[in-house]
């Protein structure tokens, strides 16, 4: 067949009209309404997990306004042939995005709520005056749609539209709510600033989510997403038949991310099964309930990129959909002390804590636990073992891709926080040719950063290349001197000097000296210091590391 996909692609009808590779799984509606007496549902899953996708597939499914026999046709909803005739297109769906409810302070980002508020009204103006409708609900939606409402409008808005539809149709409404978080977690990433507006989105929010869900004789159901459940007494007080689903419940646990069997047919079909290995490594590794899964955003953009270069390589395609400021929340917070459990997560190793899946924006770092359920439901890090239950759970770095994530992060902080006197005074005593100086700076250098590859040799590299970076020096790392590559060559061209320095690892504490040694040799033999003409010195070090310590040795004439 001939094979088509497409990236960041949403909405349901366009997708599959346009013939783009679908990964089915329309088998969530079946379970969702058959199975459930659930009046309010709530799906929590990380972003770029399909959460907008599935609800606007249940938007077509369920609609009154559409028409979706040919979009679903051969999916697997089709085989419930009762269901179907029951429910496809047979209701009324008010279909609401927060997504883009985010700005610099409280204004602006109510300001961006009347916008998407007026733009569900203007795709609903055959409402206005249809009969029997009830005139001042008119007037509501027509100053909706003219960003003219007030705070009352705002706050009954989508009870006021489903009251609407209620009229028109003469049946109960369902209510699709996409990351209704959104305006929750910008304003809570502001409220460090001076402005800082959380709690007057939370009162807006709440007041939109208890009209719309509580008590409203006109919802047949609701079905809302977001990254985090936000604690229920905070949003969703008095909404009754609640339930909600995280990336720790079982149930529905298959149909946010891919499978691996989806995975393999995808590849098998696009005639790129090859990638399956690599695929694994970077994109899987999820722990949702009982199942693992593949991130489809990274999946979908790999294999278009496989499409169009059979050999291309895996990269971090996730970094920039998502904000990585909770991982620098936790490299800078001096109320914990989460090095260790870093370095053990860098390292590929897990960690055991306990955590919780309904949490409140305003209180996120108020605890260590807050955090790591947080990383753990954005999906930074994944359960471990999908048989452990309980509050308290082993938690990984799931792949290579979340791996990179967390060293880029580390590495920043690392860059931008270190000690701007300990940098000179190392170079100085470099310099100076004082080898015990530079070893005493270096070895406090290495105990202040967070370590990760388990100390491998490519660690050390970085962590130097970063060292010396912007210190108004030209830094080469690995580039071709002489008869080989030293690790570094920092070259001070105003004052004609430069520093050749080759490091080594060691297996051993005991081994410092003897590898720092071998390290001055490399650098004789390959005749590292030649090819720098003009420069009237060059002063040549081993550097041996082993674990977070360091020895520094000048090579002599």
């Amino acid at each position: 067949m001939d094979f088509k996909v497409g990236v960041g692609k949403s909405d349901f009808e366009e997708l599959r009209e346009s013939g783009n590779y679908y990964v089915d799984k329309t088998e969530l509606i079946y379970e969702l309404v058959n199975d459930t007496d659930n009046k309010v549902t709530l799906f929590t899953r990380p972003r770029r997990f399909g959460k907008t996708l599935m609800m606007s597939m249940m938007e077509n499914f369920f609609s009154i306004r559409k028409d979706s026999d040919s979009i679903f046709e051969g999916l697997a909803i089709t085989e419930h042939g009762n269901f179907c005739k029951e429910w496809m297109n047979q209701y009324p769906v008010l279909f609401v995005s927060f997504k883009d409810v985010e700005a610099e302070d409280y204004i602006g980002a109510y300001e961006m709520l009347k916008v998407r508020l007026a733009d569900i009204s203007k795709d609903l103006s055959d409402l206005v005056n249809a009969d029997p409708v009830n005139k001042y609900d008119c007037e509501t939606l027509d100053r909706l749609q003219s960003e003219k409402s007030t705070p009352a409008d705002v706050k009954n808005s989508l009870k006021t539209i489903m009251r609407m539809m209620n009229a028109v149709y003469g049946k109960k409404v369902i209510l699709l709510i996409d990351e209704y978080d959104v305006p929750l977690a910008k304003a809570s990433e502001k409220d460090t600033s001076k402005n800082g507006y959380y709690s007057k989105m939370l009162d807006v929010i709440k007041g939109i989510m208890s009209t719309a869900l509580k008590d409203n004789e006109f919802l047949q159901f609701a079905v809302i997403t977001g990254c985090l459940r936000i604690a229920k007494e905070s949003i969703f007080t008095g909404t009754n038949n609640f339930a909600s689903y995280s990336v720790l419940d079982e149930r529905f646990s298959r149909y946010f991310g891919f499978l691996e069997d989806e995975v393999d047919t995808m590849l098998e079909v696009a005639d790129r099964k090859e990638a399956a290995g690599e695929i694994k490594e970077w994109y899987d590794g999820y722990v949702f309930g009982n199942s693992y899964v593949y991130c489809p955003w990274d999946v979908i953009n790999h294999i278009s990129a496989l499409r169009y270069k059979r050999t291309a390589k895996p990269k971090n395609y996730w970094k920039n959909t998502s904000h990585n400021g909770i991982l620098l929340t936790f490299v800078k917070s001096t109320d914990f002390d989460v090095a260790d459990k870093f370095e053990t997560l860098l390292n590929g190793g897990m960690i055991k804590q306990t955590i919780s899946d309904e949490l409140t924006y305003d209180r996120l770092h108020s605890s260590e636990d807050n955090l790591w359920s947080v990383l753990l439901m954005t999906g930074y890090i994944t359960k471990a073992n999908p048989e452990e239950d309980g509050d308290t759970v082993s938690l990984k770095i799931p792949n290579k891709e979340i791996s990179s994530i967390f060293e880029d992060t580390v590495v920043k902080y690392f860059n931008e926080t270190v000690n701007t006197d300990s940098i000179n005074e190392l170079l100085n005593s470099l310099w100076d040719s004082d080898e015990e100086r530079a070893t005493e700076i270096l070895s406090e250098l290495l105990w202040n950063t967070i370590s990760y590859n388990d100390y491998h040799e490519d660690y050390y590299h970085a962590f130097l290349a970063g060292v010396f970076v912007g210190r108004g020096y030209s830094v080469e790392s690995n580039k071709e001197k002489g008869l080989g590559r030293p690790d570094i060559f920092l070259k001070d061209r105003r004052n004609r000097r430069a520093l050749i320095i080759e490091a080594k690892k060691s297996d051993k504490e005991s081994d410092l000296d003897k590898d720092s040694d071998k390290a001055i040799k490399q650098i004789a033999d390959e005749k590292y210091a030649e090819g720098t003409p003009g420069y009237e010195q060059i002063l040549c070090y081993g550097v041996a590391f082993f674990q977070k310590q360091a020895k520094v040795k000048l090579m002599r004439a």
